[in-house]
């Protein structure tokens, strides 16, 4: 078995300082002390989109802190019972602050991860110190983003959206096996085109899925589409907005086919302090796994003040 889908790779840590289980890679530095690096997981995915990445941050200096978010993978299910971004990035600010004390973080991440680690720059700004974005939703800003063809996501790709969101039990009651569930979120990794094709071989489809033959960790994945469409599942609304301050590395996998086709140029608009953005060749939208190399040398340059201190 190659390391890369390995589940045993890394040590899993936990923290219950939320009022859940929350499972957690920590991987430390391996020369100086280090720079905290939180990589925030998206949807289908767990922290195991990280494997790739995790002993090269650790190489270039960072200290590498990767979470299953609350109800996914090893993490537990939340005794509130909310899955709302607010409620996760309050969890990553209890992980790497109150749990492992740090006083300052660089936050990382796409899909679901990218509005988690907007809402934490706004919502914690002295505890952000710069942020590494990637394929990920974003505010919508129509006078900023005017004249800018493609700030639409594909329509034809939403109805995963629409029903995970609006018909949530019911489909989870009709992924009634493991293989059934396994099967639906292998459909992401392969013939919805959100990565470049030819990037997930079957061994890697596997390793990505089996989190989700869990049918608890299924039905609670789905909690963050219903925010969308069910005020009353949010604790509280998102701080994700318009960021004037959080210097901002922003990447882009273009042959992702379900986020916005321009979101390089709206992310230039969102972030005033922001570096690139960078388009990855042969990439789709699961940069971690898809560009590993272009991930880590670009957040290492981007830190590379951070990582001589």
């Amino acid at each position: 078995m190659h390391d890369d889908v390995d589940a045993r790779r890394f040590h899993i840590h936990r923290s219950s300082l939320r009022g859940f289980e929350q499972a957690f890679v920590y991987e430390k530095a391996q020369r100086g002390s280090g720079v905290a690096l939180l990589c925030v997981h998206g949807w289908p995915e767990s922290k195991r989109i990280f494997w790739k990445v995790i002993a090269p941050f650790a190489a270039a200096g960072f200290d590498v802190i990767v979470p299953d978010l609350r109800g996914f993978g090893d993490s537990g299910q939340p005794t509130d019972g909310f899955y709302d971004t607010p409620s996760h990035s309050k969890d990553m600010y209890s992980l790497v602050h109150d749990q492992l004390g740090y006083d300052r973080v660089v936050v990382l991440g796409g899909d679901l991860g990218g509005p988690v680690i907007q809402d934490m720059a706004l919502r914690y700004p002295d505890f952000v110190d710069r942020m590494v974005l990637f394929n990920s939703p974003l505010p919508f800003d129509k006078e900023r983003m005017a004249g800018i063809d493609g700030t639409r996501a594909p329509r034809e790709a939403a109805d995963y959206f629409v029903r995970q969101g609006l018909d949530a039990d019911a489909l989870a009651s009709e992924l009634s096996t493991a293989d059934e569930r396994r099967r639906y979120i292998a459909t992401f990794y392969g013939s919805r085109f959100w990565a470049h094709p030819g990037t997930f071989d079957q061994s890697a489809i596997d390793f990505h899925c089996e989190p989700f033959a869990d049918a608890a960790v299924m039905r609670a994945s789905f909690g963050g589409y219903e925010t969308v469409f069910h005020p009353s599942k949010s604790s509280e609304p998102t701080m994700m907005g318009h960021n004037a301050s959080t210097p901002t590395l922003v990447l882009f996998g273009p042959s992702d086919h379900v986020i916005y086709p321009a979101f390089d140029k709206m992310a230039a608009q969102v972030f005033e302090k922001h570096v690139g953005p960078y388009l990855l060749r042969d990439c789709g939208h699961f940069v971690p796994w898809e560009a590993p190399h272009a991930l880590v040398s670009g957040t290492a340059a981007f830190c590379a003040d951070l990582l001589r201190e």
